[in-house]
């Protein structure tokens, strides 16, 4: 068992290459709740090769509602598991707490799993970090109670796992800088500082590669993305590099801030959060290739990739995009061709769902499949609410439902993704029609990756 601590389309003509792809940024529904998952701030723990994403609920607010926790076997398809710490009616747990960044590590010795937060007020004014245990990764966690590491301020945490099971908690110290404190054997408290930075970052990740000590941290700028940068040791005492840009400068980490770094197969992936502040609900998942060399580290930006449990990651590819509004396409129940702005080719089909049942028929799909087989399928929207829509999504007579976040200023289209089974053929069928009368979104385009 290996335990780490703490996201296709369509044509009416032409082929498609099956595959389950990473959208970063998009909708992403998770099996057994048709919500967008809410796992935000999240740390990724494998185990018997399943991976159990744990996160932020943040579906009602930006206060305490829940820590939650996914699984899947394939880190495409997610399915919502439980929630391992819920709301309490008082306490550290309890209404308007601040309950973020949850990583979990497996002790060995104690054959515990052991889960570190940050603890806070309303005004971020207490700085504690909280600690959890349970003995199933994914199951209910105990609730041991919080304190300040050390006597000194932590907000944004982290933790990792050295190669000899010796822990360590990262952790952002306001008036000192951000701190390596190790952990005591069974992980529950913190014994000594091993290092502490003097600059000021926060949203901590380690990684390690071939004896080299990786710190990737956010600066602080509230809420607001910005240039997330890196430094490097041999040793986790010291000395360190300068630190450094790990995506190209002015992208603001391509508008995400670090949560994790973990290696899976051939390939170090970032994981980051898209931050809404006004709307932590709608906040989406930045995860990205991240090249590793030596000690340099440089961060990709594919728009969908394809990440195997063995081996390296590849590029979605190029796309094929069929508009909703084709003229082939099947309108029904009210469903019709609207004007949209920021849409390609200027309109989108709208009025899909409520209590008529609108109805998309998107017919004649190709795939080269030589199986039936799953592939990503991405499917461009608008949303101009402040809350999710649903919609029913029929793929060759198999029925799921996907969530759509609010899109930009209701005017930029958002993507959402859904995994469905594909024919061999031009024989594949679509419809996007009502979840218990309520509107979906408008829609406008597909896409698909070309082989």
């Amino acid at each position: 068992m290996r335990a780490i601590s703490p996201l296709a389309s369509l044509a009416l003509a032409g082929t498609a290459a099956a595959s389950l792809q990473i959208v970063p940024g998009a909708t992403w529904t998770a099996t057994g709740t048709n919500q967008h998952i809410q796992a935000h701030g999240a740390g990724l723990i494998e185990v018997d090769s399943t991976y159990y994403w744990v996160g932020e609920n943040h579906f009602n607010g930006s206060a305490f509602q829940s820590i939650n926790c996914y699984s899947s076997t394939d880190l495409v398809e997610w399915t919502f598991v439980g929630e391992l710490l819920s709301l309490q009616s008082s306490g550290d747990l309890g209404p308007d707490r601040v309950v973020e960044r949850p990583k979990i590590l497996y002790n060995d010795d104690t054959s515990t799993y052991v889960m570190w937060l940050h603890i806070d007020d309303s005004s971020y004014a207490e700085a504690k970090t909280g600690v959890a245990t349970s003995s199933s990764v994914c199951g209910e966690y105990d609730y041991l109670g919080s304190f300040q590491p050390l006597g000194e301020q932590s907000r944004d945490i982290g933790l990792f796992k050295d190669d000899n099971g010796t822990a360590y908690l990262l952790s952002e110290d306001r008036p000192n800088g951000l701190r390596i404190d190790r952990l005591t054997d069974d992980y529950l408290n913190v014994t000594y500082t091993t290092h502490l930075f003097p600059e000021h970052y926060e949203a901590p990740a380690l990684y390690k590669q071939d004896g080299v000590y990786f710190m990737f941290g956010s600066q602080l700028t509230g809420w607001s993305a910005n240039d997330n940068a890196y430094t490097t040791a041999t040793d986790l005492n010291g000395p360190w590099s300068d630190w450094a840009d790990f995506a190209p400068a002015g992208t603001d980490t391509y508008d995400s801030q670090t949560s994790y770094v973990i290696k899976i197969g051939d390939t170090v992936m970032y994981m980051g959060d898209r931050w809404v502040s006004t709307n932590l609900m709608a906040s989406t998942y930045i995860w990205l290739p991240l090249t590793v060399d030596g000690t340099n580290a440089t961060l990709s930006n594919p728009t969908s990739w394809i990440l195997p449990l063995d081996g390296t990651w590849s590029s979605g590819g190029a796309e094929t995009d069929p508009e909703a509004e084709a003229s082939d396409n099947i309108l029904s129940k009210g469903a019709t061709v609207i004007s949209c702005t920021g849409c390609s080719g200027s309109e989108s089909v709208g009025w899909i769902g409520g209590p008529d049942n609108g109805t998309l028929e998107i017919r004649n799909v190709t795939s080269d499949a030589t199986t039936t087989t799953t592939t990503t399928l991405q499917i461009r929207f608008e949303n101009g609410d402040s809350t999710q829509r649903y919609a029913t999504v029929t793929v060759n007579g198999e029925s799921q439902v996907l969530a759509f976040l609010p899109s930009e200023n209701g005017n930029t289209p958002a993507t959402s993704v859904l995994n469905a089974r594909l024919e061999s053929g031009d024989g594949n069928v679509v419809v996007f029609s009502a979840y218990e009368e309520g509107y979906g979104p408008d829609v406008d385009r597909l896409l698909v990756p070309e082989e």
